[in-house]
């Protein structure tokens, strides 16, 4: 048989390795709390993308509206579609965000 040993629980390598101190705070966290190209930052950059998304489709729809010859209606009627998806989307994420945060100071300690 195979002889099989199973090493003692090192704490401080399980601490190094979630990325926390030994009091249990994070390691090498940025301004706020949040860590570099965290959740924060993907969640800044969605918004930032959905709002872009919707600025071009109202610029399009603009262009549309007063004529512009380089602007087709099949690009302005994808736009939109693009932007209103974006944006259920970001609605549902924000939605599940609150429901979570409403469960989570629901419970019990």
């Amino acid at each position: 048989m195979n002889d099989l040993r199973i090493k003692p629980f090192d704490f401080q390598a399980a601490v190094a390795r979630a990325g926390l101190r030994p009091d249990g705070m994070p390691i090498g966290t940025a301004v706020g709390g949040a860590e570099a190209g965290g959740f924060r930052s993907a969640m800044a950059d969605a918004l930032q993308s959905v709002s872009q998304t919707q600025n071009e489709a109202t610029r399009l729809q603009r262009e549309l509206t007063l004529g512009n010859p380089r602007v087709s209606l099949e690009e302005t009627m994808m736009a939109m579609q693009k932007a209103q998806i974006g944006f259920q989307a970001t609605l549902q994420v924000r939605n599940r965000l609150a429901q979570a945060y409403t469960d989570v100071m629901n419970m019990q300690v």
